[in-house]
């Protein structure tokens, strides 16, 4: 007879797992509170929000498994969660812990039937994790030289159509030159963890990006800078057609505002200029290209961004996702199409991270309402 022997790490998992079920059981109080505020959330005519998953403590980015499994990044507990709808009802029945302890594991990604996670420093890999949620492996170190520094360290990762694993390392300041030049860029390397190279430069902190379904290419969002008043700099969509490119930070921001301290160094000419401006201090995080069928045809290719919200701006902005629309190469629009997560004096929600799921729809995360929404569209009364 073989006496089973718990890892200790595993039993943690197995007691997370536990705890986390006993919340979804017993907390139908605060689900009914959250159905409430999201009836204020306003919308374009035939959309609708509902919840997906709610008690998913300070939920991040989002990733999609092959199974349709949905993996959420969790900076505040140091967890990962995978999300199941077992009966096609849209919301998610079956919850799991498959990762605690871990370092602000911010991003997720997936690919090849593993589940890539970003700590500050390291990229970790879970092998075959769909088919063992209930027992997660150990994971994988597969990169570990990236910088410790907590300041803009959490990462949002994605594997891009090049096959390779996209990773930020944001600058580790408000304003600041580096002589390391992995600070204030986009890094990528192959899944294995080799290859380690940068991609782009000049990027305070980006925490979402996506390449256009048709060409291929990457457009991303980035923070701007702290402490130059209330409406500027703006926070910026860019687009990086090829690797090596520059994109201002620290000697520049938006199109043309050179930085006090730096503006001596550099001209902002010498620079990549944003695809677009956004809004000031509104903390645009994730974007999506929405590639579903669901949504009307003048939905599709757009970008959606999910505006986190301002943490010292007077008044706040954001809180909010806002429309980046192209058309026939004209300058893109940039606009709301939901808010309702700021009252006008205090904010319920802040959205994190956006993903397009199979059935056309969208998936929303919010880390300060805890929770996942599902965004769909129906033309019908």
């Amino acid at each position: 007879m073989h006496t089973k022997i718990w890892h200790p790490a595993m039993l943690v998992l197995q007691i997370a797992n536990i705890a986390f079920f006993l919340a979804m059981f017993f907390s139908p109080a605060n689900t009914d509170k959250l159905s409430d505020k999201l009836k204020t959330i306003k919308l374009p005519s035939g959309f609708h929000i509902d919840i997906y998953a709610s008690n998913i403590k300070g939920a991040r980015s989002l990733a999609i498994g092959q199974n349709s499994t949905i993996f959420v990044g969790s900076r505040s507990e140091g967890k990962v969660y995978a999300l199941q709808d077992s009966n096609g009802d849209f919301r998610a029945k079956r919850r799991f812990v498959v990762a605690s302890g871990l370092n602000n594991p911010n991003g997720v990604a997936f690919h090849n039937g593993a589940l890539y996670v970003a700590e500050i420093n390291r990229i970790l890999r879970f092998d075959a994790i769909e088919s063992r949620l209930n027992n997660p492996p150990a994971p994988v170190v597969v990169n570990d030289t990236f910088p410790k520094d907590t300041h803009h360290g959490w990462k949002f990762i994605r594997f891009g159509p090049d096959g390779y694993l996209y990773i930020p390392v944001g600058a580790p300041c408000n304003i600041c030159y580096s002589r390391d030049p992995r600070y204030a860029s986009i890094m990528r390397m192959r899944p294995d963890g080799t290859g380690l190279e940068i991609f782009a430069s000049g990027v305070r902190n980006t925490v979402g990006f996506d390449w256009h379904p048709e060409t291929n290419v990457l457009f991303f969002t980035d923070n701007g800078r702290d402490w130059m008043g209330n409406n500027i700099p703006s926070d910026e969509l860019n687009m990086a057609t090829k690797r090596g490119m520059h994109f201002g930070f620290p000697y520049c921001h938006g199109n043309d505002l050179a930085d006090p301290k730096f503006s001596q160094e550099k001209k902002c000419t010498d620079f990549t200029k944003p695809v677009r401006e956004l809004g000031p201090h509104v903390a645009s995080l994730g974007m999506r290209f929405y590639t579903g069928k669901q949504f009307p045809k003048n939905y599709i290719n757009q970008i959606f961004i999910a505006e986190h919200g301002s943490w010292n701006r007077v008044p706040p902005a954001g809180y909010r996702i806002t429309l980046v629309s192209f058309d026939k190469g004209r300058p893109p629009s940039y606009s709301v199409f939901a808010q309702g997560w700021f009252d006008g004096i205090t904010s319920w929600g802040r959205p994190v991270d956006i993903l397009n799921m199979p059935d056309g729809s969208l998936l929303l995360s919010d880390d300060k309402a805890d929770a996942i929404y599902r965004i769909w569209y129906s033309n019908k009364n």
